[in-house]
């Protein structure tokens, strides 16, 4: 828990606005019109702390700091401040005098925001204070329960068993079991070593060199070389008798005129 001479600020706004309210007549609550809001009866600082539980509003001067009024709050929501019911910018405070003397004023803000951080600061500070109450409660249960000993008494022993468990043999501890790498052993008959993959050439060997392309002249041959263009002869049959030249002549039958 806090310490209770210790007071921190829980919030500080620098203009607010005290008015004199009118009695109220029945249970349905404040309202901020019937008061006299042109003319409040007092304008200064407003500042909020809390010393362990309580909270406290307090009027001041703003010159000053001299304090004007102030209002303790054991509880919100609650009888100390009390929100009217046609504005979020007015409450109705019991201030005291600290010698039993109580009395309930009216307060207001310019700025809605204002408003809206008084009304926060109150939630957070009495929120705090109902989680340390219940914090508070469970150390209480928990001293108060009888504390459970699982320590080993005088003499106590315990028994653990682990199963059966073998020693290794060290003679065959470091023998190695075929395939314990992840890899299989190598066929009979191979020089040792790990098989290269199909295609791969060993490091030792180089291919095998091509041998030279020789040029085939079979074809050639066939055709003889390239013959030389002929001369275009003035006799129209001369092409005939020369195209005759070149074969075996047969012998003219008789009765046949040669061409």
């Amino acid at each position: 828990m806090a310490d209770d001479t210790y007071e921190s600020v829980l919030c500080v706004k620098p203009e607010v606005h005290v008015y004199r309210i009118p009695p109220r007549a029945t249970n349905r609550g404040y309202r901020a019109s019937e008061w006299k809001l042109e003319e409040p009866a007092w304008s200064g600082r407003m500042k909020i702390t809390a010393k362990a539980k309580i909270a406290y509003i307090k009027l001041e001067d703003k010159n000053t700091g001299e304090l004007f009024a102030q209002a303790p709050v054991e509880q919100y929501p609650g009888s100390a401040v009390e929100a009217v019911t046609d504005s979020s910018r007015y409450f109705v405070i019991r201030i005291d005098d600290g010698n039993g003397r109580h009395a309930f004023i009216g307060i207001g803000f310019a700025d809605r925001g204002d408003s809206f951080d008084f009304n926060v600061a109150l939630q957070d500070h009495f929120k705090w204070v109902k989680q340390e109450s219940e914090l508070a409660k469970q150390e209480a249960n928990q001293s108060a329960a009888p504390k459970l000993d699982l320590g080993f008494k005088e003499g106590q022993t315990i028994k653990i068993s682990l199963g059966n468990i073998k020693k290794k043999d060290a003679a065959g501890g470091g023998r190695s079991r075929p395939g314990a790498s992840g890899l299989l052993p190598p066929p009979p008959g191979s020089k040792g070593g790990i098989l290269p993959p199909p295609g791969a050439l060993q490091p030792s060997q180089s291919p095998p060199a091509a041998a030279p392309a020789q040029p085939n002249t079979g074809l050639l041959l066939d055709f003889g070389g390239p013959s030389a263009p002929t001369q275009p002869s003035q006799d129209l049959w001369g092409d005939f008798t020369a195209a005759g030249s070149g074969t075996t002549q047969e012998a003219v039958k008789p009765g046949w005129v040669q061409f």
